[in-house]
């Protein structure tokens, strides 16, 4: 496997402009494809009366995801640790920036606590970036997910990680060795979008970091997520997917963003249900095993029976 490297480190660290600053960009009016109904149900009450008793965090809330009405109803929630503040400020996301609390030591016990009430099949355990820690909150992570194996065993685990960016390989490695299911982080867009959308972060260091999970233990599912809709052109799309081939990436998401407040970066289209089966039929054919490419396709969208798909191809692919 080619070690992937960024050419000449010409994709510089740059710090983000505070959201306050940013000129105000009109929302579009979203295509009939694109909403979805208020939730209303009892299972998504409960889910959130739940989480809510447990001082549990989701990304479904914090980043205003448009299926938390669906997944929660069936009892589905994406855990968010260590905190509601983010280190970094991308211009995509509605999660707040500024300076985080301390780590709460009982969270992950929480979250276990939680994943095994709901009685959930597949959790997926998410952070903000915590760029004031020295290792990024790795060692948060593999504590979260050591409770929820010791508490709910027969739950398969899912982490969406930030890119450790700021912190040693040690870092990468806790993570890795609490041996989730799925590691998953998002390059989030095309390269050429990174100093506007997502600033603080390295296109190359995130793949490199996909890359090398597959090094520590090629048994480990990757995943790997980007956006569509932020200027992006279907070129820069295909060379995402073939980059994340080159890094051995396992499973990809696509989906349509949508900007949550006219402080974020504005949406330049909407993308076509017709164009997101396109990029699905593309990224098979480059040789991906599973590929989630909807309007409203989210990292942890339908993450259980994806999850189940997975392991399928792969024992497919392996001819058993």
């Amino acid at each position: 496997m080619p070690d992937i490297q960024d050419p000449a480190h010409k994709a510089p660290v740059l710090r983000h402009p505070e959201k306050a600053h940013r000129p105000d960009n009109a929302q579009p009016k979203k295509p009939g494809w694109i909403k979805v109904k208020a939730p209303t149900s009892q299972g998504y009450k409960e889910t959130r009366d739940l989480l809510k008793t447990n001082k549990l965090v989701t990304v479904c809330e914090e980043a205003g995801c448009p299926n938390v009405g669906e997944c929660w109803s069936h009892g589905h929630a994406t855990m968010m640790i260590m905190g509601e503040t983010c280190t970094r400020g991308c211009s995509f996301c509605n999660v707040a920036t500024g300076k985080p609390e301390a780590l709460d030591a009982f969270e992950p016990g929480r979250v276990a606590h939680a994943v095994a009430t709901l009685g959930l099949k597949h959790v997926v355990i998410t952070s903000v970036d915590r760029d004031d820690l020295t290792d990024g909150g790795a060692e948060h992570f593999a504590q979260t997910i050591r409770a929820v194996r010791h508490r709910a065993p027969d739950t398969t685990i899912e982490v969406l990680t930030p890119d450790f960016l700021k912190c040693g390989p040690e870092a990468l490695e806790k993570v890795v060795e609490a041996r989730p299911d799925v590691f998953n982080h998002n390059l989030e867009t095309v390269p050429g979008l990174y100093p506007t959308v997502r600033p603080g972060a390295r296109y190359f260091h995130s793949l490199r970091l996909l890359q090398r999970v597959k090094e520590l233990d090629p048994a480990m599912f990757t995943k790997s997520g980007i956006m569509v809709g932020l200027g992006e052109d279907r070129q820069g799309v295909l060379q995402v997917m073939d980059d994340m081939r080159a890094a051995d990436i396992d499973f990809l998401t696509i989906g349509q963003y949508l900007q949550p407040t006219p402080k974020h970066h504005a949406v330049s289209r909407f993308v076509t249900p017709e164009e997101f089966a396109d990029y699905e039929k593309a990224a098979y054919g480059k040789g991906f095993l599973m590929v989630s490419a909807t309007p409203l396709t989210r990292s942890s969208y339908h993450a259980g029976d994806d999850f189940a798909k997975l392991r399928a191809a792969r024992l497919a692919k392996l001819g058993r």
